[in-house]
């Protein structure tokens, strides 16, 4: 009996920009074995058992590009391996990592495909991978798979691992096609994402940013202290101070005058704040709870109305939220406990997990419902009345978007209190009855001002309008339409690009910018090397991405390090192709044909920034057709002037670096300006060799393209040496 098996030969990740994509991917070798003699039409039941286990692949195009086109697909035989990608991009989608990009190639060997997936994070989409294949194979062998469990596994490992909603939603407005800020994350678990390249780039953490001073974060924590600061500024608080005991608590409170509320003075996320207290014993429980809390606790005049939150960033007021209270109503047989969850929790948006807008109560937790119920006279196994409503929460979760309501005059109080404090992004609570009318008038007050604020009550608010959050604090970052990039420069080809690579550095650095290099002879800080050995990796490049100082940075990218690792920037200013010998990339990573060739060195020419240029060798004839693909300027290099694709780039009135008469000339249109003779460039031994004349054309067109001084130019080819 034939085997019916899927086996993955090697899986790796793809960080950055590769053969299928921009994105990060997981590409798998995958043996379908003697599964190649059966596609899907041709197994008794295949299908039906596949689309019972996953209905919504419905959804899924296709190559027919409309719904239901892969189960088309399906009915008319297709092969594992595009199974394969198609189930595990839905197990993806299913776990919370929307994304429909995935490819199904052949290899020349026969049964073995490559099989790509995007990837939101390396261990998540693998796992989903391999879910994936274990489900094809249950669906192929008529045996047992549960796909409600292991979509929640693989949905709770994406809880744990990717970004949070409100990082998360911060690195897309800044990766959007209106700003195309890159954004490197700098743990591979946690929200510290660093937007930008080198000496031009943010950090953020959450709702707090490099702007975010640690002593405003501490204000914050101290709510008397915050208090204080924004009684001094004439910022509207409630009356109250500091308790160290039950007793003392409820002598504050009489000399406040009841209602009172009693909270943490450093708590956070409104844990062991009680409202609305009027009764000794009230205020005494809630002292002992609120101190478990924090490390002191304050007595406040109780404010009437509903919370708000009102986000500020930068200044500015870009969201605003009300808290809602939470109630059941009593049937004569439940007890409170189970109204809750009947009544409340069953709510879809109310989850555990950060990406619901609202939070699962539960009683046990929760000493503020608690004491609240009990405050009516019940206890969580209490059955109350028919028709009898029971507050649960008096203001809970922030979940009504008012930001139209606000008057203008509290969201300047609230950019005030913002600005006492010394946050940059503030989460600013407020209780009024109304917010359409000014404080003043309704004796309102501001309770806290908190750094790090939660977002997702304003990204995905249960009622209103979604707020561009992420927007607001990209432009508060990267304003003016600041893209956070410095000069990238990324070297292939087959030969040459470790010079080309060095010989730029050189003149970026004479030109006047820190610059960072990356090649085969090891990292380079301007001239000092800091690293020794083959640093032509997406570890080295990636670093100094990361490095806080650097101006302008130099890659070199072999066709290893494209289809083994991808690249390690999205984007590029400048990207050269020094040359292709088809020989020198085939046989690894089953790359077989010149076509093949083409797709790999063709990845750097599709970074280019629409204002950046591809620096090409225009006698090389794959690289000419390859100039069509790149969104910026096509700068061409050669040492035969007379080259027919370089005539006609030249006659469009476009740029090339040529040979002409010993000189090394730039031309642009019919404008010719000699640069320095072969003869004064070292490198070139009196431009007797060819390929180092070209390494020189190649590392001036890039030059050229950032716009460095022709006197810098000349001045480092002239003084140039091989080290």
């Amino acid at each position: 009996m034939k085997t019916k098996d899927i086996k993955f030969l090697e899986i790796r990740y793809l960080r950055g920009p590769n053969i299928w994509t921009y994105r990060p991917v997981i590409e798998a070798i995958v043996d379908i074995g003697e599964l190649e003699d059966s596609p899907s039409n041709t197994i008794p039941g295949f299908v039906d058992r596949l689309k019972s286990f996953v209905p919504s692949l419905i959804e899924h195009r296709c190559s027919y590009g409309e719904r239901g086109g892969f189960l088309r697909r399906l009915e008319e035989g297709t092969w594992p391996a595009h199974i394969l990608e198609h189930i595990s991009l839905e197990l993806q989608n299913l776990a919370g990592m929307p994304g429909g990009f995935g490819k199904a190639r052949e290899t020349p060997i026969r049964g073995v495909y490559k099989v790509a997936i995007r990837a939101w994070h390396e261990e998540v989409t693998q796992a989903c991978l391999e879910a994936g294949r274990e489900l094809v194979l249950a669906a192929i062998n008529d045996t047992p798979f549960d796909v409600a469990d292991n979509v929640e596994r693989l949905r709770d490992m994406a809880e744990r691992k990717l970004l949070g909603p409100s990082t998360g939603c911060i690195v897309d407005a800044a990766t959007s096609k209106e700003r195309r800020i890159p954004a490197i994350r700098l743990l591979s678990t946690g929200n510290l994402v660093q937007l930008g390249y080198g000496v031009r780039s943010r950090r953020i953490w959450t709702a707090e940013t490099d702007r975010t001073s640690a002593i405003a974060e501490t204000i914050s924590r101290d709510k008397d202290l915050t208090k204080t600061l924004l009684s001094s500024c004439g910022v509207p608080v409630p009356e109250g101070r500091m308790v160290d005991s039950p007793a003392d608590a409820w002598a504050a409170a009489e000399d406040i005058g009841v209602p009172v509320v009693v909270k943490p003075y450093d708590g956070n996320h409104a844990r062991g704040v009680f409202t609305n207290l009027t009764r000794r014993e009230e205020v005494e429980a809630a002292y002992s709870a609120a101190i478990e809390e924090g490390s002191g606790v304050i007595v406040e005049r109780f404010v009437l109305g509903s919370e708000h939150r009102l986000l500020v960033v930068g200044g500015k007021l870009i969201a605003a939220s009300r808290g809602e209270s939470a109630s059941v109503v009593g049937d004569g047989r439940s007890t409170i406990n189970e109204l809750i969850d009947a009544q409340i929790n069953s709510d879809p948006r109310r989850g555990a997990a950060e990406e619901f807008p609202l939070d699962v109560i539960d009683l046990e937790d929760n000493t503020v419902a608690r004491a609240e119920i009990t405050r009516q006279g019940f206890t969580p196994e209490s059955v109350p009345p028919a028709e009898h409503k029971v507050l649960v929460i008096r203001n809970g979760n922030h979940t009504c978007d008012i930001t139209p309501e606000v008057h203008p005059s509290i969201a300047e109080t609230a950019s005030l209190a913002a600005r006492i404090v010394g946050l940059d992004i503030a989460g600013v609570d407020l209780v009024c009855e109304d917010i359409s009318k000014p404080l003043d008038k309704q004796r309102g007050a501001i309770v806290e001002v908190n750094a790090g604020p939660g977002l997702l009550m304003h990204i995905k608010p249960a009622s209103g309008e979604p707020r561009p959050v992420g927007k607001a604090i990209v432009e508060h970052l990267f304003p003016n339409g600041d893209d956070g990039r410095i000069p990238v420069i990324g070297v292939t080809g087959s030969y040459g690009k470790t010079t080309v690579c060095r010989l730029v550095a050189r003149l970026l650095t004479l030109s006047g910018k820190h610059t960072a290099l990356a090649c085969s002879d090891g990292v380079f800080l301007d001239r000092r090397q800091a690293e020794s050995g083959n640093c032509a990796t997406w570890k080295s490049a990636n670093r100094l991405l990361m490095n806080r100082a650097i101006e302008a940075a130099v890659f070199e990218n072999g066709s290893d390090v494209i289809l083994g690792e991808g690249l390690a920037y999205d984007r590029c200013q400048v990207g050269i192709v020094t040359n292709v010998n088809v020989a020198r990339h085939t046989g690894r990573y089953y790359i077989e044909t010149p076509e093949h060739v083409f797709t790999t060195l063709r990845t750097q020419v599709d970074l280019v920034l629409p204002k950046g240029a591809a620096v090409l060798n225009a006698k090389e004839a794959m690289l000419v057709e390859m100039a069509a693909l790149c969104d910026g300027e096509v700068v061409y290099f050669a040492l035969d002037p007379s080259l027919p694709a370089l005539a006609e780039h030249l006659a469009q009135g476009k740029r090339a670096v040529i040979v002409r008469d010993g000189q090394i000339v730039l031309a642009s249109g019919t404008n010719e300006k000699s640069l320095a003779k072969l003869s004064d460039v070292p490198l070139t031994e009196g431009g007797q060799a060819n390929a180092q004349v070209e390494n020189v054309l190649a590392a001036v067109g890039a030059a050229w393209s950032l716009g460095i001084s022709p006197d810098v130019m000349r001045t480092g080819i002239e003084t140039y040496f091989i080290e």
